[in-house]
């Protein structure tokens, strides 16, 4: 009977994982609660059953008087609900055998056929529950390791709260609060969940899943995408709304390994699995750069980005787009914004181009900043001049590229036109009067004019005399001219007279 017992305790090790001595302790304490059950049973008493026989063996604590019994530390006894704490009566301490030598314990002669109806019972009982138990340990201790995988499972059942999801030994729970808002979740389907949490509770392990974590878009490319698995490419950072878009920032830990087209995979296959899983959400894939300039304007995709102006002590960054990018940029209800100041941790100021330049168009020329701070010197693309503040003891500010000397700089745009047309009629006559200055400067000095008075009495009387001549002409010839008298004959032009 002993030796049957002992290959019932290791089939059922095979069978269910647990370990024959856990089920050996289990089944001593149900014999021993079998004892107690017996008349004349003693109070101090445990049970051996030996490894290789399967024996069992009653044996008694004896102590002298005025010997106080040693106990195992034990936590305070829960008091069962529906129990009036004054009638709850504790269970006995655990005797600490250790402390106790060879001669203190005494074997007690008893055998089995003692043993009643209800103590064969209670140590069926005892003994079922302690394999329960230990199963519920032993799930325990799988699925609490497992803490961020990412499982596969059908599901049981569903409503408004909660969504049960059958793992194979244990179902799982798919809280409302981790669910996608518009997904189904139909009895019989399979889905994919990531372990969030596992608690241990009396009824067993109770394993939590979640569809809406960010854990779920690192496994899910973990399990699609080699590179990622091997550790050749990393998931920095990702920023998601769940059912909507991701944006994940992916670098590479090798030279030469592309880390956005690692993810993306050939024609788009490896992405394409992963939306399919998450039911048709957006995902953005973009590189991660540690220059928060560069890092920013990429998290901003699919919008283009014209410039980023950024402050390293307040993590803030003022991104300039295209008047036609803006709302792009901005996204639905401001989700690509949100998303990408999720994703690279720095507060991002959206402005379009003419309002940008609305904005700095009276301090554009100004050389300091608020509290006396001087302002880079360097020109930007857009002819305006850097906003950065200048790095001490120089002229210019910490971007790279900026304390380089320009030879063409861009010409800083006025802010106003009439000034302009000003300028440059200004401009071009300083031109011309510089030209002249130039002419007479290469024909060598002219030669001093001095005034005759000789000549100039000479030239007035040739001038009277050619007056007297015209005038005399001017007479003669109206004397010449004379009007017929009424009845006379007509001239013809050579001055004969015709008969009519």
């Amino acid at each position: 009977m002993n030796r049957e017992i002992i290959e019932a305790i290791k089939q059922i090790e095979r069978e269910k994982g647990i370990n024959s001595e856990t089920l050996l302790v289990a089944l001593e304490d149900a014999l021993l609660a079998a004892y107690r059950k017996t008349p004349g049973a003693v109070e101090w008493a445990r049970v051996d059953i030996d490894r290789e026989t399967g024996e069992m063996q009653v044996n008694q604590l004896v102590l002298a008087e005025g010997v106080e019994l040693k106990t195992l530390p034990r936590p305070e006894p829960e008091i069962p609900e529906g129990v009036d704490p004054e009638e709850f009566e504790p269970p006995p301490p655990d005797i600490d055998w250790s402390a106790y030598g060879p001669d203190e314990i005494r074997p007690v002669s008893v055998t089995t056929d003692n043993f009643g109806r209800i103590a064969a019972q209670t140590a069926k009982q005892v003994i079922l529950q302690r394999i329960r138990e230990a199963e519920r340990e032993m799930m325990y201790e799988e699925y609490v390791d497992r803490v961020g995988e990412v499982v596969n499972g059908i599901i049981q059942q569903s409503d408004h709260r909660y969504t049960l999801v059958d793992l194979g030994r244990v179902e799982a729970l798919l809280p409302a609060s981790e669910q996608v808002p518009g997904e189904r979740y139909d009895h019989g389907a399979r889905i994919k969940a990531v372990i969030v949490d596992v608690r241990a509770s009396n009824k067993g392990p109770q394993v939590i899943l979640s569809r809406r974590s960010d854990e779920i878009i690192k496994r899910l490319f973990e399990l699609e995408v080699p590179e990622i698995a091997d550790g050749l490419v990393e998931i920095r950072n990702v920023a998601r709304e769940a059912g909507w878009r991701s944006k994940i920032a992916v670098i590479s830990n090798v030279q030469g390994v592309d880390p956005v087209g690692a993810c993306v995979g050939p024609r788009g296959s490896r992405v394409r699995m992963v939306v399919s899983e998450l039911r048709g959400e957006k995902i953005d894939i973009i590189p991660f750069n540690d220059e928060p300039a560069r890092y920013v304007a990429k998290a901003l995709s699919p919008s283009r980005v014209r410039e980023v102006i950024v402050d390293d002590e307040a993590r803030q960054a003022t991104v300039i787009v295209p008047d036609d990018q803006l709302s792009l940029a901005i996204g639905k209800e401001g989700m690509n914004a949100r998303l990408a100041a999720r994703l690279t941790g720095w507060r991002i100021d959206i402005k379009s181009e003419s309002t940008f330049a609305s904005e700095e168009e009276g301090d554009e020329f100004s050389d300091e900043l608020e509290g006396g701070v001087q302002r880079c010197m360097h020109i930007l693309q857009n002819g305006r001049r850097c906003p950065n503040a200048v790095v001490p003891g120089t002229r210019h500010c910490a971007l790279p590229g900026h304390d380089l000397p320009q030879p063409n700089p861009p010409t800083l745009a006025p802010a106003d036109d009439g000034a302009a047309d000003e300028a440059a009629a200004a401009a071009a006559l300083e031109a011309e009067v510089e030209a002249d200055v130039a002419d007479v400067v290469e024909d060598g000095p002219q030669e001093e004019i001095v005034a005759d008075p000789v000549a100039e009495a000479e030239a007035e009387a040739v001038a009277d005399a050619v007056e007297d001549a015209v005038e005399e002409a001017a007479a003669g010839e109206a004397a010449a001219v004379a009007v017929p008298d009424e009845g006379a004959p007509a001239a013809d032009a050579d001055g004969e007279a015709t008969n009519e």
